[in-house]
């Protein structure tokens, strides 16, 4: 666990000193060890930064904001609740989007809102690696593209960077680690969470590597071995508009 978020951080240097990192929260099992490792860190390295966690709560019956701030309190850290009708909103009949795409839209808005306001140039989110093989994924079969996330992205012409600690960290060793800590277990009241084309792509990818070893780590080597000259040429002007990139694992209903 903390030489693949080491790496991370190292290769794309996502942490400077003074840095002030504002942290997704969603009460899932990513986000919650992000927020724990990266807080555990600060008192092994040199370098000074500040986590402020924010969790936006999409406004769904059910909801665990208020116990999710009490375990961030035991943890010595302060946690902002935003409470929004999001999710109520991506699955009213006043949205003709896809739900998980509108709901993920107006949380990721929110998140740098809430960061500017807050001082923040940097947002941490909990995207692991498997999450970029399935936006990859996800990306060919509904968007047209081959893509996915990057560990460290800059956005508004620099004023943001998202970064991604947990990007080379597989996600069956972040469940391990949740457990052997006893981190609370938070139920998604979000009504579309287990239907998602994420799910889809997850359970087809899990009989891919159920049936070899290898494949899960080949699928990650190839997002930066990728050998153009054997591409097809781009077509993207005559399919302007044909597809919507998906970059963030919360796109689909999955929570990070």
């Amino acid at each position: 666990m903390n030489r693949g978020i080491g790496k991370a951080i190292h290769d794309y240097d996502m942490i400077a000193n003074g840095d002030r990192i504002a942290l997704g929260l969603s009460g899932g099992h990513d986000s919650l060890t992000l927020l724990w490792m990266l807080k555990e860190r600060i008192r092994r390295i040199p370098i000074r930064y500040e986590i402020v966690p924010i969790y936006i709560d999409p406004g769904f019956e059910g909801g665990f904001g208020d116990l999710l701030k009490d375990c961030c309190s035991q943890w010595g850290i302060e946690l902002r609740v935003e409470e929004t009708r999001h999710g109520i909103l991506a699955h009213s009949s006043e949205n003709r989007e896809n739900p998980c795409f509108l709901c993920s839209h107006l949380r990721r808005k929110r998140l740098f809102e809430i960061a500017d306001e807050l001082g923040c140039r940097k947002l941490a989110l909990g995207h692991n690696k498997d999450d970029l093989i399935e936006t990859l994924f996800l990306n060919i079969c509904y968007a047209g593209e081959i893509c996915t996330m990057v560990p460290s992205q800059i956005f508004f012409q620099g004023k943001f960077t998202v970064i991604r600690p947990l990007a080379f960290v597989d996600e069956t060793i972040i469940r391990k680690f949740a457990r052997e800590n006893r981190f609370p277990v938070f139920i998604n009241p979000c009504p579309t969470s287990k239907t998602s084309k994420r799910k889809e792509i997850k359970d087809m990818l899990n009989r891919l590597y159920q049936g070899n070893n290898n494949v899960k780590g080949n699928i990650f080597r190839a997002l930066s071995h990728v050998k153009t000259d054997y591409l097809l040429k781009d077509n993207s002007k005559r399919r302007k508009g044909s597809g919507k990139r998906l970059e963030s694992n919360t796109d689909t209903g999955i929570r990070t």
